[in-house]
């Protein structure tokens, strides 16, 4: 299940790609069987192990196109292992709602995303969010749990003071919302409750089997309940002036 839409956020073979908070490796898999080569980064080393362990399997079976890598790897998202301009694209997804100082996220993946290139960021939306907090204390108050709930024209200001030039945005995940708030209602920990089981048996299908009409319902509501906000940006390049000026 992707939260980025590609149709939206073109990654061409051969582009360098950091999946920063990788997670289960979602995003990072689809950039490698779309020819990239993709650097998967998170600092949970048992997710990293299996993100590593489905690349193998990737490339043993043939999912990957000629001339597309992938690495695996920990790593801290506030003090990132590369170089300056080091990648075409950047994604992160449903991380930066995690982390106290999100600027200096921002400020670590503008510094290795090359001039021109392209960055991703997904958070949960405001209002579905806003009702987790509201019907549940544990959804959040857990070790590593969401901090903050982002306001759309927040985390845009935010992308624009770290340098970067916004181009598009969306909402994505309307059938995960009502989920969540079912979980919320019955315990974020209670998986009997019938309601929670009959919905994520729906969920489950509808990710399996992609029918026509869930894909036009959740179509028609993700700009009420989408689950989560995605932002596209790129990174300017540097004035000419700008450029001379930086090299004296």
């Amino acid at each position: 299940m992707l939260t980025v839409d590609f149709s939206r956020f073109p990654l061409a073979p051969g582009d360098r790609v950091l999946d920063l908070g990788c997670g289960a490796g979602r995003h990072a898999f689809e950039c490698y069987r779309r020819g990239a080569q993709v650097v998967a980064l998170d600092q949970n080393a048992e997710e990293i192990r299996e993100v590593a362990k489905w690349f193998a399997a990737m490339k043993e079976a043939g999912e990957a196109p000629a001339g597309a890598t992938a690495t695996a790897m920990e790593g801290d998202a506030l003090a990132l292992p590369f170089p300056d301009e080091s990648f075409d694209v950047v994604v992160i997804s449903e991380v930066m709602e995690h982390i106290p100082d999100d600027k200096g996220v921002l400020a670590e993946m503008v510094r290795v995303l090359k001039p021109g290139g392209r960055i991703a960021i997904t958070v949960p939306r405001y209002g579905p969010e806003k009702v987790c907090w509201t019907l549940s204390d544990a959804y959040h108050e857990v070790e590593g749990g969401h901090i903050r709930i982002y306001k759309a024209d927040e985390l845009v200001a935010k992308v624009r003071e770290a340098g970067l030039k916004p181009y598009g945005s969306h909402h994505a995940h309307a059938l995960h919302s009502p989920y969540w708030w079912l979980k919320c209602a019955f315990g974020v920990d209670n998986d009997k409750a019938l309601p929670v089981r009959a919905y994520h048996k729906l969920l489950v299908w509808d990710i399996m089997k992609k029918p026509l009409a869930t894909r036009v319902a959740e179509q028609a509501l993700n700009p009420l309940i989408g689950k989560s906000f995605v932002v596209y940006a790129t990174k300017p390049h540097l004035p000419r002036l700008a450029e001379g000026a930086a090299a004296k």
